[in-house]
């Protein structure tokens, strides 16, 4: 095996940057994971009951809450209440708040 030198790190740390990019790819939130079912999360809000969420209102969803992170164009992004897992756009959940700005 060759040694390994500064030029040969040079060349391939574009393809670990990468691989760790790759890797940082997050899961998506299901609703019969604990931590969704615990705040009502509903990857359709168009499906959501308001007769067992009084707090729902239409047109409410992850996309225009204010803990909504979306990512580029992907159908969904990141959210403050999980960590490592991400949320469809589309969904609802009953920690809704109004985005500002």
């Amino acid at each position: 095996m060759p040694p390994i030198t500064r030029r040969r790190i040079v060349q391939i740390m574009p393809l670990l940057g990468a691989g760790l990019a790759g890797a940082q790819t997050q899961s998506l939130l299901q609703e019969s994971d604990d931590e969704a079912k615990a705040v009502a999360y509903h990857a359709d809000a168009a499906k959501v009951d308001p007769k067992k969420h009084a707090q729902y209102a239409k047109g409410q969803t992850c996309a225009n809450c204010g803990l909504y992170a979306p990512d580029g164009d992907k159908p969904s992004g990141g959210c403050g209440l999980f960590y490592g897992k991400d949320v469809l756009a589309k969904a609802w959940c009953n920690a809704w708040v109004k985005k500002t700005g």
